[in-house]
């Protein structure tokens, strides 16, 4: 009796020892499980390690990630050519809409010169794609929201399916980043 009494007790005080432990690594998963996750056709190209991944990128602020990821070469430029790196990476709580290098080049060429030459018109196009609030997929269903430049965008959709202004698909959205969230999208914004 007193070796069964033995047993059992070590059998308790090895389950005491490892539920919390087992406890302490599911609580964390279940808790992610209800967070929103990156969605969208485009996702699966955002490499998978390294400060152009998605967790890289939710370490930096929103012009820094952008600029570790690929796909965003051109909006980068942009950015940069606008002077508005610090602007963005400063911003808390922001959204932004960034077009792909494919939604820039959708743009004639010479068009797209003349405009990231023009810096009040380049600044004003690309704060049309920045909301100074985080949004959430939810919200995007039949959103209505004011960008930075002044105007308004409009977006719907369910699921993983969302458009901006009827015409852009977002391909990967709900990005997380230090301060923002990024929504890629397939066109380039224009101010109505």
């Amino acid at each position: 009796m007193t070796k069964q009494h033995a047993r059992r007790t070590a059998a308790l005080a090895v389950s005491a020892f490892t539920l919390p432990i087992l406890l302490g690594v599911a609580a964390p998963a279940f808790a992610d499980a209800h967070r929103a996750d990156p969605y969208g056709p485009a996702c699966a190209s955002v490499p998978k390690e390294g400060s152009g991944s998605l967790e890289g990128m939710s370490k930096e602020p929103v012009a820094t990630a952008a600029s570790n990821n690929p796909a965003l070469s051109t909006l980068v430029t942009a950015v940069k050519k606008a002077g508005l790196v610090d602007t963005l990476n400063n911003a808390e709580g922001i959204t932004v809409f960034a077009p792909t290098n494919e939604a820039f080049a959708k743009i004639p060429k010479a068009d797209l010169d003349k405009i990231l030459a023009d810096k009040a018109e380049l600044t004003k196009i690309l704060t049309y794609h920045v909301v100074g609030e985080k949004i959430t997929p939810d919200q995007l269903a039949a959103g209505s929201f004011k960008t930075l430049e002044g105007g308004s965008l409009t977006t719907a959709g369910s699921g993983d399916n969302f458009t901006v202004n009827g015409k852009a698909k977002i391909v990967c959205g709900d990005i997380q980043t230090a301060n923002g969230t990024v929504n890629v999208i397939d066109t380039v914004l224009t101010p109505m």
